[in-house]
């Protein structure tokens, strides 16, 4: 297998699925038009042989999708012009809205140079960025994970707010990091802005320009109501994975952003992670239509609210070991089913990646 092999691959992968097709309930059913945004990237690690990783990125804007080529020296995606996901006056994230004109949208650039791709909000992935924020803490003495912190009129250990963080995806939880991070200088603001995020630092360090996590509040706020959210928070699939990748003892080496002893209390909330509802789907077994997704061990970290779906893990199926992430703007809005996370064609993605894959192991 090769880079290219795996880029047409995922590139023909999405294309079977025909996202464009996708009934919409903000247009009573009918079909969405247009393909969404959908950033997907995949590290496959041969046993006895190197890493072999691609990146594959569509949108209204690229249909056909584009293939994210990597800069030899660090890594980082060297052919896309990234731009940052945005909200109107009311605070509505409007460029996924039906009817929307992108050319009528100003999307500020954020990073690379190239064709745009307008960098779709990760939703509850994020959460991945506060807890290696809350493990690099620990890690620098400046925390514990058995120190009481109190939130929301709550007092509990750091390591139970970051389980159910990551695990039940508590938003609860995240604000408890986040006004963990500032209360211990992490993040500083000063006449209402930010001058100083470790975590920017941190990932710049390792060539994760894509992933930031900007504007946050000293009482914990994130969301779009607290100024940051959407076009505030942002993922690239390709940097989520690298990020995992980090994460991942099993995997070759990389530079380290935690501690070990960090990375396995993060990796055990990820195997916990009960949410199977994007790339893989056990959690929907029960509904009607249900469509399997990944259909192996998962340690992952989803992300979903109405207009945006993403996941990042990783996974393990016998000698099959391989790093996914996903990063969409199929929300809710698109399920088949009020109980349901996002359109069926989304685990069906993830099975027919982790299929070609199986089939080359």
């Amino acid at each position: 297998m090769t880079a290219d092999d795996l880029a047409e691959a995922l590139r023909a992968a999405v294309l079977a699925q025909r996202f464009e097709a996708t009934a919409d309930s903000l247009q009573q059913g009918a079909p969405l038009g247009w393909h969404p945004s959908i950033d997907l990237a995949v590290a496959v690690f041969p046993p006895g042989a190197a890493p072999v990783a691609a990146n594959v990125l569509f949108s209204r804007e690229h249909p056909g999708g584009l293939v994210a080529r990597f800069d030899e020296v660090t890594g980082a995606v060297g052919n896309i012009a990234f731009h940052a996901d945005v909200r109107d006056a009311a605070g509505d994230s409007h460029a996924w809205l039906p009817g929307a004109d992108w050319s009528r949208i100003a999307f500020p650039a954020w990073f690379g140079s190239g064709p745009r791709v307008v960098s779709p909000y990760p939703a509850s992935l994020l959460k991945m960025m506060v807890a290696v924020g809350a493990a690099r803490l620990v890690d620098q003495g400046r925390s514990d994970w058995a120190l009481p912190l109190a939130h929301a009129g709550k007092t509990r250990p750091l390591a139970d707010w970051l389980h159910d963080m990551i695990i039940v995806s508590s938003n609860e939880a995240t604000s408890a990091l986040v006004a963990h991070l500032h209360a211990r200088g992490a993040i500083r603001r000063e006449r209402g802005r930010e001058v100083h995020n470790e975590l920017h630092e941190l990932f710049a360090a390792h060539g994760l320009r894509g992933l930031m996590i900007a504007n946050t509040q000293p009482d914990g706020g994130w969301g779009n109501a607290a100024g940051a959210g959407v076009g505030q928070i942002q993922m690239t699939a390709w940097d989520a994975l690298r990020l995992m990748w980090r994460l991942d003892a099993d995997a070759p080496a990389m530079p380290e952003l935690v501690s070990p002893a960090s990375r396995a209390v993060l990796r055990r909330a990820l195997d916990e992670q009960q949410f199977n509802v994007i790339l893989s789907s056990g959690s929907h077994r029960a509904l009607p239509g249900w469509v399997a997704g990944i259909p192996a061990r998962f340690a992952h970290k989803t992300g979903n609210t109405q207009n945006y779906a993403s996941d990042a893990g990783i996974v393990h199926d016998g000698d099959l070991h391989y790093l996914i992430a996903v990063t969409t703007s199929l929300g809710s809005r698109y399920a088949p089913h009020a109980d349901a996370a996002t359109t069926w064609q989304l685990p069906a993605l993830g099975a027919a990646v982790h299929a070609w894959l199986k089939l080359r192991a």
